[in-house]
């Protein structure tokens, strides 16, 4: 087995609505720039995997479209997963583990503007007994939400104090949607605020993986996937503890997470609820510095987001500013699938 780094990432400027855009037209001058940053072209990619969700598009095999930007002539190794694009990573990490690529191109998006994406959203459900209900994102979020408060793991205020951290954090990240003095706003769903919700809009994001020497050749300091692992809790939400998240913190384990501790984490949180949750389940103290981007309470561009908190990670190492930091995604209501990964820079590889 090979060791693999994310040797460039990039992202756009996250903005409400891109009606002036394309998704290929969103996504090209992403994959330029990521590109750019290594020296290579797109017939120099050995694989290519792509994360995205055609219920977004609202059409089928929307995905291929995609590929334009990419430019799939001459033919090219590529996949898919209707995943956030931090799943099609672990897919294009397997490949370069194993050998059948020495580079690839990871790549996701989200237009969540065209429609409703707490609607949207509720097709994630069980379709037999939760799904008839139509509970939305907010409101099984407020769920979540209210169980942390009963179990007396925080309030209101303390919530507010999380998005105001995030969002004040936000302010030195160029790409985010929203920075700075956010107010807590009125009720969306008791007991979550307009202020402990992500913001809605459209972005797109892309990392460059690349194994051994490869990876030395690209990047000064590359950012080396120590450990990476997902897992999935019950669809059912009747029989999940909603105050706990036991696979992120499977995930973590089996990433080599707690071995030694991290510097810095991205922690893909919507909801500053979730925040909560993941910090006791990753065992996160005071000591680490928690989403210096801003996080997805600065910008949640659906299918995105979650390959954002890799690349956000990663860029750190590669400025010098991380020698460990942890990664983490999440998709499903109320954290039900995770996936956790772990970062270092050279200096720090045993």
């Amino acid at each position: 087995m090979r060791d693999v780094a994310i040797v460039a990432f990039a992202q756009t400027d996250h903005r409400r609505r891109t009606d002036d855009l394309s998704e290929v037209e969103m996504l090209m001058p992403v994959l330029h720039q990521v590109l750019d940053a290594t020296g290579l072209r797109a017939r120099d990619i050995g694989f290519t995997c792509s994360g995205s969700s055609d219920y977004l598009a609202g059409r089928a095999f929307s995905f291929t479209m995609a590929l334009d930007g990419v430019g799939a002539q001459p033919p090219i190794s590529e996949s898919h997963v209707e995943m956030d694009g931090a799943w099609a990573l672990y897919e294009a990490w397997v490949k370069l583990r194993t050998g059948e690529a020495d580079t690839a191109l990871v790549y996701a998006y989200g237009k969540s503007s065209p429609g409703e994406v707490r609607d949207v959203l509720t097709r994630q459900l069980d379709p037999y007994y939760v799904g008839p209900l139509w509970p939305d994102s907010v409101a099984l979020a407020a769920l979540q939400a209210q169980a942390l408060i009963d179990a007396g793991e925080t309030d209101e205020a303390a919530l507010a104090s999380i998005a105001a951290r995030n969002r004040t954090a936000a302010a030195d990240n160029p790409h985010a949607q929203l920075a700075g003095s956010v107010p807590a706003g009125d009720y969306v769903v008791r007991p979550l605020r307009t202020g402990d919700c992500p913001p809605v809009g459209d972005g797109a994001a892309a990392v460059v993986l690349a194994a051994d020497d490869t990876a030395r050749a690209l990047c000064t300091r590359p950012a080396w996937i120590r450990g990476i692992d997902h897992r999935i809790e019950a669809h059912s939400l009747g029989v999940r503890e909603l105050t706990d998240s036991p696979s992120a913190r499977l995930a973590a384990e089996r990433a080599g997470a707690f071995e030694r501790p991290v510097d810095t984490a991205e922690l893909h949180a919507p909801f500053t609820s979730q925040e909560v949750v993941l910090r006791r389940a990753l065992g996160l103290d005071d000591s680490v510095r928690v989403n210096p981007s801003g996080g997805a309470l600065a910008a949640n561009p659906v299918m995105a987001a979650g390959l954002i908190r890799l690349g956000e990670a990663a860029a750190r190492i590669h400025r010098g500013e991380s020698d460990r930091a942890l990664a983490h995604a999440t998709s499903g209501p109320c954290l039900q699938q995770n996936l956790v990964a772990v970062l270092e820079g050279e200096t720090t590889h045993v």
